[in-house]
């Protein structure tokens, strides 16, 4: 299996982007909300927008993977994923953003979701051909 080793390298990424965000509510003594503090809400968005996009790429990929397409395939999408999680967290999390991180993470990351959908969408209407 496949999956699960993009799955458990994504798990920690969100473990360190959910530390991070504590971190920095007990610092700044924020409970709720981000204070209006720039730092705060670069992460929580960075954190909210991880959450937001992988879950669903996994289980697309964990799809593909049980449809026994190819393993290139799987690793691909599971790789260009991982590559655009990070290259995103990074970018948003500058408050000094080079938006050209946050545009190359998001377009790794649409490219595995559209990949994913685009093939098991070919597959279910037309089989293994």
């Amino acid at each position: 299996m496949i999956t699960p080793i993009y799955a458990s390298l994504l798990t920690f990424m969100f473990i360190f982007l959910s530390f991070r965000t504590l971190g920095l509510r007990r610092k700044l003594k924020i409970g709720i909300g981000n204070g209006e503090d720039e730092s705060l809400l670069r992460a929580i968005r960075v954190h909210s927008n991880f959450i937001e996009y992988t879950p669903l790429a996994l289980l697309l990929s964990l799809m593909l993977e049980l449809a026994q397409t190819s393993t290139l395939l799987v690793h691909f999408v599971c790789l260009i994923l991982l590559l655009g999680r990070i290259i995103h967290a990074y970018g948003v999390s500058n408050t000094d953003e080079n938006y050209k991180f946050r545009v190359t993470g998001m377009t790794l990351t649409f490219t595995s979701l559209i990949t994913s959908a685009a093939v098991l969408l070919y597959l279910s209407l037309f089989g293994h051909a």
